[in-house]
C-alpha cells in the first residue's frame, strides 16, 4: 500500500502517541513550574511523587472518557473540551488529596497551579498542532484511508459526496459496488474479489434500514478479508438527535434520539449555571430593584409575571419574568403572543421586552435548577400543544433544560412565531444546539447574547 494511503497517523495512532505527550507535558510542566517557583530544577522527591500521580490521573481519566479515541474525526473543540475537563478534575483531586492528607504545608500551591496550567497548554497546543497538520496533509491527499462503498446507487452517491466534502477526515474512495436488492452468490463473490483488488482499508455497507437484512450476508462474504467493515444506515427523513452507538442490557444499540448533556456533561453544565448564574444575578440585582420599583410605579398589578412552562423531560415548572403587560384575562384560556403594537404591552414593558430585561428574574429559575442560562427558550403550554403536531421533533427540544438565551435567539429567531415556518426554524436551531452541545458553545452563545442579543427589532 502506498504511503499516501497508509500515513503517519495509521502507523502511530493517537492511542499510543498522545498519552506519551501528556506524560511529557506534565513532567516538563512540573520541572518548569519548580524553576519558576524555587529557581531550581532539582525537585524534591515528594514533588516527583505528585508529578507521577498527576500523570497517572491524566492518562487514566483521558482513557476512561475517550480522550485518546476517534482521533481522525474528532473536532478540535471536542478534544480541548475533554482535555479541559480532565485537567479540572485532576486539579480538584490534587487539592482534595493535599487537604485530607494535611500536606498543604509540604506542597507549594503555586507550583501545583503552574504545573497544571503549563501542562494543559502544552497538551492542548500539541493536539491543536497535530490536528491542523494532519488535516492539512489529508487535504493534500496524504495519509488517507481507502474506502470501498457497497449499497444502492443513491445512498453511495450521498456517502461519497460526504467524503468529498470532509477531506480533512482523510477518507478516499477505493471502489463501489451498487446493490439495490438482496445479492446473489455471484454478486457476493465479485464483491469480495473487488474489495481485495482495491486495497481498501475499510468497507462501508451503505443501505437503508429496510435492507438491513443484507448486512449480515455482505459481512459474511467479506469474512476472509482484514478490511474494517462499517454499517452506514440510511435514516432518510428521520430527524435524529445525537445519534450514536451504545450498549444497553448487554445489547448493541443504535441510539436515534438521546441527549448529549448527560453524565459528566450534565455536571459541567450545572456548574456553569451555578457559577455564571450567581455572577450575573449579583450583577443584575441593582437593575432588578430599579425595574421592580418602576413597574410598581407605572402600572397596577404585580411586579413579576409567573406562568407554567415545560422544562427538561416534560416536567412543568413556574417561570418568572418582569411583568410587561397590563393585567388582563385571556379569552377562553388561550395564550396570545405579543404582536407589534400590542395594546396590552405597557410603555415600560415595551422597553423591557425590546432589551430582554424582562427575562432577568429567570436567573432565579437557573439557580433553582429548573432552567439553564443557555438552552431552548420555554414556550407557553398552549403553544406546545399547538405546534407539537405541526412541527416534527418539536417536543425533542424538551430533552434539556430550557434557557434564558439560546442558539435560536443569537441567530435572530426571537419574538413572535406567528407562522409554522418561523417555529420550524427555531426548533431546528434548538435541536442543532442540543446535538452539538459543549461548554465552549454555551460560552459562545453567552458572548453573542451580550454583544448583540439584548436589543432585537423582533422582540415586542
Amino acid at each position: 500500500m502506498s504511503k499516501s494511503t497508509f500515513g503517519f497517523a495509521d502507523r502511530y495512532p493517537a492511542q499510543l502517541i498522545v498519552p506519551f505527550v501528556d506524560f511529557m507535558a506534565i513532567v516538563g510542566g512540573g520541572l518548569l513550574a519548580y524553576w519558576l517557583r524555587f529557581g531550581s530544577f532539582d525537585l524534591h522527591e515528594r514533588y516527583w511523587l505528585a508529578i507521577a500521580i498527576m500523570c497517572l490521573l491524566v492518562i487514566l481519566l483521558n482513557t476512561v472518557q475517550g480522550g485518546y479515541e476517534r482521533w481522525r474525526i474528532s473536532r478540535i473543540s471536542s478534544l480541548l473540551g475533554k482535555l479541559c475537563l480532565v485537567w479540572l478534575t485532576v486539579a480538584i483531586i490534587a487539592a482534595s488529596l493535599i487537604f485530607f492528607a494535611h500536606a498543604a504545608e509540604r506542597f507549594s500551591r503555586l507550583w501545583i497551579g503552574f504545573t497544571l496550567v503549563i501542562s494543559f497548554l502544552v497538551s492542548g497546543g500539541s493536539r491543536v498542532l497535530a490536528q491542523v497538520l494532519l488535516r492539512s496533509a489529508r487535504r493534500r491527499g496524504w495519509s488517507q484511508r481507502p474506502v470501498f462503498l457497497v449499497g444502492p446507487g443513491e445512498q453511495i452517491l450521498r456517502v461519497a459526496a460526504g467524503m468529498r466534502n470532509s477531506p480533512a477526515e482523510g477518507y478516499a474512495l477505493a471502489g463501489i459496488e451498487r446493490m439495490s436488492a438482496p445479492p446473489e452468490a455471484g454478486c457476493l463473490k465479485r464483491l469480495a474479489r473487488r474489495v481485495e483488488e482495491s486495497g481498501a482499508r475499510e468497507v462501508w455497507i451503505c443501505v437503508p434500514l429496510e435492507m438491513g437484512g443484507v448486512v449480515r450476508t455482505i459481512f459474511y462474504a467479506l469474512r476472509y478479508h482484514t478490511a474494517e467493515v462499517r454499517f452506514v444506515p440510511d435514516f432518510k427523513d428521520m430527524h435524529l438527535l445525537n445519534h450514536r452507538m451504545s450498549q444497553v442490557a448487554g445489547q448493541l444499540s443504535i441510539d436515534l434520539s438521546v441527549t448529549p448533556i448527560d453524565g459528566v456533561a450534565r455536571i459541567v453544565k450545572r456548574l456553569e449555571d451555578l457559577v455564571l448564574g450567581s455572577f450575573f444575578s449579583l450583577l443584575a440585582l441593582p437593575i432588578c430593584l430599579i425595574i421592580a420599583v418602576a413597574i410598581k410605579a407605572t402600572s397596577p398589578g404585580p411586579v413579576l409575571f409567573k406562568q407554567y412552562r415545560t422544562g427538561a423531560n416534560g416536567k412543568l415548572f413556574k417561570v418568572y419574568k418582569f411583568r410587561s403587560m397590563a393585567v388582563h384575562q385571556e379569552v377562553g384560556g388561550c395564550v396570545t403572543q405579543a404582536r407589534k403594537g400590542d395594546p396590552r404591552v405597557t410603555r415600560l414593558g415595551a422597553l423591557l421586552r425590546r432589551t430582554s430585561l424582562d427575562e432577568l428574574p429567570q436567573f432565579y429559575n437557573v439557580l433553582q435548577g429548573r432552567m439553564a442560562i443557555v438552552g431552548p427558550r420555554p414556550h407557553a403550554l398552549a403553544h406546545n400543544e399547538h405546534y407539537k403536531d405541526l412541527v416534527e421533533s418539536y417536543m425533542k427540544r424538551h430533552k434539556v433544560k430550557p434557557g434564558i438565551t439560546g442558539w435560536a435567539q443569537v441567530n435572530g429567531l426571537r419574538g413572535e412565531t406567528d407562522t409554522v415556518d418561523k417555529m420550524e426554524r427555531r426548533v431546528q436551531c434548538d435541536l442543532w444546539y442540543i446535538d452539538n452541545w459543549s461548554l465552549w458553545l454555551d460560552l459562545r452563545i453567552i458572548g453573542l447574547t451580550i454583544v448583540k442579543g439584548f436589543i432585537n427589532p423582533n422582540a415586542y
